[in-house]
């Protein structure tokens, strides 16, 4: 702050610093300014500007009191938005075969687009998440929106293998901020939070759909119309879906609109300052008295916020980004387990977009529109998960004892993960111990609707024990678990087939599902032991 201005006073509607009151003015200078901080509960009337604030600054408002109708449609956005992003990444493996044919590579050299695909997924929203800090969400969204329709009409253009590896990286470094940065719309937006869960809720459903439904229809296209109009068609559809962020999004970061509205106050002080002729544009025909001018709030008033005044440069805010969530993963383990128990989950998901086609087409005979069919169990999966998390808070009133319900420690969020996340090695062994030729092809397709439940609930959990648990460091702790969960995912598939080949489906099923076994004791351990493992951590909130 400059040596003439006077100490930032915070102005709240409960009160500030009377600019009547003439504060002491150094004798070199005639002209001192008094710079306050702008807060969303701001009573700017209390100033008496002399004149009518006008829109430009009137129209910015706290997100949080957006219409409960706008932020509905925020949800539901949100929810398409990370659908497209778990769409693009399995409808990619139905068409594995005929582009191997085609460019006369192995099925694995093709599935290697679904690897590269999930790096640029993982590292991309670690440098993105700062720019929505620094210029808000909606640029983000609007810049790799148009990068993500680009380059997955670059994926049914492309001649070339390189070329598809090359085009798969970048659907990945652009369709990430729709998976990551929704995320931060819902915080943004919702105080309350239960119905921040519950938009949540929502987000993962999309995640879990989209990637049942992506393999689903894109069997049918491959078959009926090539593999090129699998990119054609999700170009099209993420043009509409980009086209409706464009013209109906707003932003929703709180400090950015807040800054922007600092920004706009303060260009409207200096226009009335000048026409009053004591700003930079001063009038040669002001009649205003000295003493007038040293009285009036609106001289040299000016505005500033906190977000602005800690605010670091944007390289600062990257290497914080790239460096602490990497912190949290190695030497938090809360953070560690979390991430290793929602990786290998992920990682089941990736792997079921390659086996599931192998089961039903070697066991049952199914071609490869029929197999594809399958995927619609992981669609019901997900869609009764999400019923059921809805409902959580009625059956938690009907058989949780009282001190549970009135607990706001964030382990209450687990009781649910911890006992629907066993679905998951359960549905791992019966869909590998299912999938034989005397057994009906309902059977292992039951399966997977109950293993999709499962995901489900550890995805939710997840998100919402570490942002609960690590607060003002939640977005470098789902940030971490995300890049767990992306790295290891993407890998599976490069391995899946020939593991199964290998050890046969129910002896394949068997190891994952005894990993999975172990994993289901992390919600567990927390629930017993979590408030003293916050409490000796760095970062964690303790109660």
């Amino acid at each position: 702050m400059a040596q003439n201005t006077l100490p930032i006073q915070e102005a709240h509607s409960s009160g500030f610093e009377d600019v009547h009151n003439n504060a002491r003015k150094p004798k070199d200078d005639q002209n001192p300014s008094k710079l306050y901080r702008l807060a969303w509960d701001t009573d700017l009337t209390a100033f008496n500007f002399g004149a009518p604030i006008p829109p430009s600054v009137v129209r910015y408002a706290d997100p949080v009191t957006l219409s409960t109708l706008y932020k509905a449609f925020l949800s539901v956005l949100g929810c398409i938005a990370n659908f497209s992003t778990t769409y693009s990444g399995g409808s990619y493996t139905s068409g594995a075969s005929a582009m191997a044919e085609e460019w006369n590579v192995s099925r694995v050299a093709i599935l290697v687009g679904v690897t590269i695909y999930t790096i640029g997924f993982a590292i991309t929203p670690m440098a993105l998440a700062p720019l929505s800090e620094l210029y808000g969400r909606r640029p983000i969204f609007t810049a790799t929106g148009m990068a993500f329709v680009l380059f997955s009409l670059c994926c049914s253009l492309t001649r070339l293998y390189a070329g598809m590896l090359v085009a798969r990286l970048l659907v990945g470094v652009a369709s990430s901020t729709f998976a990551v940065v929704v995320v931060g719309v819902v915080a943004d937006v919702y105080e309350d939070d239960s119905a921040r869960t519950k938009s949540l809720t929502f987000f993962t459903a999309g995640a879990l759909f989209g990637n049942g439904f992506g393999p689903l229809i894109s069997g049918y296209i491959v078959q009926r119309l090539g593999w090129r109009w699998l990119f054609y068609v999700s170009t099209i559809f993420l043009a509409v879906m980009v086209a409706t962020f464009i013209l109906f999004w707003r932003e929703t970061r709180s400090v950015v609109l807040l800054s922007r509205k600092a920004r706009a106050l303060n260009q409207w002080l200096d226009e009335i300052d000048g026409k009053d002729g004591n700003g930079p544009n001063k009038s040669s025909s002001s009649n205003i008295s000295k003493e007038e001018k040293e009285i009036s709030p609106k001289r040299h008033t000016r505005f500033t916020t906190q977000a602005d005044e800690e605010r670091g440069s944007l390289s600062e805010m990257i290497a914080l980004s790239l460096a602490r969530p990497f912190r949290l993963l190695f030497t938090e383990p809360v953070v560690f387990f979390f991430s290793l128990w929602a990786a290998f989950s992920w990682s089941i998901m990736y792997a079921l977009l390659i086996v599931v086609p192998y089961t039903f087409q070697t066991v049952y005979g199914f071609d490869l529109e029929t197999s594809s069919a399958v995927f619609a169990a992981m669609c019901v999966g997900s869609v009764l998960a999400t019923v059921l998390s809805l409902h959580h808070d009625a059956i938690a009133a009907k058989w949780f004892p009282r001190r549970l319900l009135e607990s706001k420690s964030p382990e209450t969020r687990l009781y649910f993960a911890g006992v629907e996340g066993a679905l998951l090695p359960i549905g791992l062994f019966w869909y590998g111990w299912s999938a034989q030729i005397g057994t009906h092809w309902i059977v292992p397709t039951l399966a997977l609707s109950c293993a999709t439940m499962a995901m489900f609930s550890i995805y939710l959990a997840v998100f919402s024990y570490l942002s609960a648990a690590y607060r003002q460091y939640a977005a470098s702790a789902n940030a971490a678990q995300s890049f767990a969960r992306n790295m290891l995912g993407g890998a599976f598939p490069l391995f899946s087939e020939a593991m199964f080949r290998r050890l046969g489906f129910g002896g394949a099923c068997s190891l994952l599902g005894g990993v999975g076994i172990l994993l289901t004791f992390v919600p567990w351990a927390l629930i017993f032991y979590g408030p003293q493992i916050r409490a000796r951590s760095k970062f964690a909130f303790a109660d």
